[in-house]
């Protein structure tokens, strides 16, 4: 059995030109968790371990339903042991911190959405701390705010760069969100999103490969279906990376050529190439379909699909 991805050294260049420099992210919001209990609340209502975590680092959670189903991601923050930031799709926040406020009954912690407090900047090429360590959700307090390794992207370094708001401008200079959006999906690495809420368990996003599952914690909200689809045998369905040449919204279906009536996977994000060479995306779907045949978007007989390599190492089935 492999070990987990975030244990690899990934290579990282610096990157150039158009994939170099910094970008907002307006997309992602910002939820606090703080008190006595917030790490324990935390470690019994997602997807990471957070209790081994040692502060001033981060790690990718999913939060799921009872039947396993994702109901949102997290960049989770542990900033000390009373408090964790957990940052997540912007149009998902408000209904999860709902659901997660329901179960804090006389928990010690308060949970609010701070994102207000805070600048949220994706980083790029040489905008990437030179010390942040090459490992995926390592993290390194910097003069500008914590900056948190995330996946390359075709060989460029990324991060994710949390400040309090009033923080100045990282450098070299701004990055264009379009280029962003793209190297997100280059990545390989899907955040939950409001129009595929519920929609994966944990491995159909590939995030028992990305360090965002761990096997060795206690219970959390559909944690039996998660380690089931682990343990049982082969995973059915995985994420990969595609390209077309018509637009892709997240969401929709994609379908294969031998089954013309049932969808064999859905869009888990979309962006399209900077260059104006098409459109790639994240698709979740059954591993049989990327191995033969032909997919198309929207319908049986919609715009070809072609699949593209994965960017990082799948854990062995196990």
């Amino acid at each position: 059995m492999s070990l987990p991805i975030h244990h690899h050294t990934l290579p990282q260049t610096t990157g150039t030109g158009a994939s170099d420099g910094w970008c907002p992210l307006g997309s992602l919001g910002v939820i606090r968790a703080q008190g006595p209990e917030a790490v324990k609340f935390l470690q019994g209502q997602l997807t990471q371990d957070f209790s081994l975590l040692p502060p001033g680092q981060a790690r990718l959670a999913a939060y799921c339903s009872a039947k396993g189903r994702m109901q949102a991601s997290f960049i989770g923050i542990k900033r000390s042991e009373e408090e964790v930031l957990l940052l997540c799709s912007a149009d998902l926040l408000a209904q999860t911190l709902r659901r997660l406020s329901m179960f804090v009954l006389r928990a010690q912690l308060r949970l609010t959405d701070d994102s207000a407090a805070w600048l949220l900047r994706g980083l790029a090429g040489s905008a990437v701390p030179a010390g942040l360590a090459a490992a995926p959700w390592s993290a390194l307090d910097t003069p500008e705010g914590m900056a948190i390794r995330l996946y390359p992207a075709e060989g460029v370094s990324r991060a994710l760069l949390l400040s309090p708001v009033g923080a100045t401008d990282p450098g070299p200079g701004l990055l264009e969100q379009a280029v962003w959006d793209w190297l997100e999906v280059r990545s390989g690495v899907a955040m939950v999103t409001r129009p595929v809420f519920e929609a994966f368990v944990p491995q159909m996003l590939n995030y028992e490969s990305v360090g965002g599952v761990s096997f060795k914690k206690g219970c959390y909200p559909g944690q039996e279906v998660v380690a089931r689809s682990q343990f049982r045998g082969t995973l059915k369905r995985r994420a990969f990376v595609v390209h077309g040449e018509s637009p892709v919204l997240v969401g929709q279906e994609v379908f294969h050529s031998q089954d013309n009536t049932q969808p064999c996977g859905t869009v888990a994000a979309a962006a399209a190439r900077p260059d104006g060479g098409g459109f790639d995306a994240i698709v979740s779907m059954q591993t049989s379909a990327a191995s033969g045949g032909s997919l198309h978007l929207g319908t049986a007989d919609g715009p070809a699909l072609r699949v593209l390599p994965l960017p990082y190492v799948l854990l062995d089935d196990i």
